[in-house]
């Protein structure tokens, strides 16, 4: 009788619980370094291996949609997993953005307005379908969907603005330093917002998530360019392995509690 009930006591217990972590501060250092993980990682496949952009998107594509699928199918939260598929969005975000402002010659401006249409029209399909962007009422396959389309536009799109920002010939010539200062600063002011008024929860969140991306985007640039366009010029193979042997000591030793569901959720 015992063996025979498991598998519902199993799912009673996960039935409040959504398929993604809890929103904390090791969630944002773990995301991060997946989104500078996702910045060499690509880089190494793109550039180093010479395989170029397009053979690089369709090479992340494949994981991503064999990672995605397995986090849908899945009856719970599971940390690796769940991290496995950030990263996989990181890396299609990195090759897919630099395909669309290099090798579609339509440059960071044109990129970037393309890729922010595109996150800011399935934020807005997303509500208007369900009544939510919160990641709190992802108690459905659709939400599910929406979520991730969401989270691979904003990591496209803060590839192209990291890039965008950076560069001193055709962008704003901040310099990764300085690109990674500006998003860090966007950050504080998220979470200034956060702690001091009563800003949609919701919205704060995908700011967040938006703006961690381009920070790590600057930050694996930085670690792996050349000296003379203001990087270290690390090997980014050996960058990469460092980003994943970081992000697997904070997934186990950090807390990785899945976020509650509620329909009290607000955006």
């Amino acid at each position: 009788m015992t063996s025979t009930l498991a598998p519902q006591a199993t799912r009673d217990l996960h039935a409040d619980l959504a398929k993604v972590p809890a929103v904390t501060f090791g969630f944002w250092v773990i995301k991060i370094l997946a989104t500078t993980l996702g910045e060499t990682a690509g880089d190494a496949v793109t550039m180093s291996m010479n395989l170029g952009y397009l053979a690089g998107t369709a090479i992340f594509a494949v994981l991503l949609a064999i990672g995605l699928a397995a986090q849908l199918r899945s009856g719970h939260f599971r940390p690796l997993l769940f991290w496995a598929v950030i990263v996989a969005t990181t890396t299609v975000g990195t090759t897919l953005a630099d395909l669309c402002d290099r090798s579609l010659g339509i440059g960071y401006l044109g990129g970037s307005t393309l890729l922010a249409a595109l996150l800011a029209a399935t934020l807005f399909a997303w509500h208007r379908s369900l009544g939510s962007v919160s990641i709190q009422r992802l108690d459905s396959r659709k939400a599910e969907l929406f979520y991730w389309i969401t989270i691979l536009f904003s990591q496209t799109l803060g590839t192209a603005l990291g890039d965008w920002v950076a560069d001193p010939d055709t962008g704003w010539g901040f310099g990764y330093g300085g690109g990674a200062l500006l998003f860090a600063a966007g950050l504080a002011v998220v979470a200034a917002l956060y702690f001091r008024t009563r800003t949609s929860r919701a919205a704060l969140f995908w700011a967040a998530f938006i703006l961690t991306r381009p920070l790590g985007a600057t930050v694996g640039d930085f670690l792996d360019k050349p000296v003379d366009h203001g990087g270290l010029a690390l090997s980014r193979y050996a960058a990469s392995s460092a980003l994943i042997v970081a992000m697997l000591v904070l997934v186990f030793l950090l807390p990785q509690r899945a976020e509650r569901l509620t329909t009290a959720a607000q955006d």
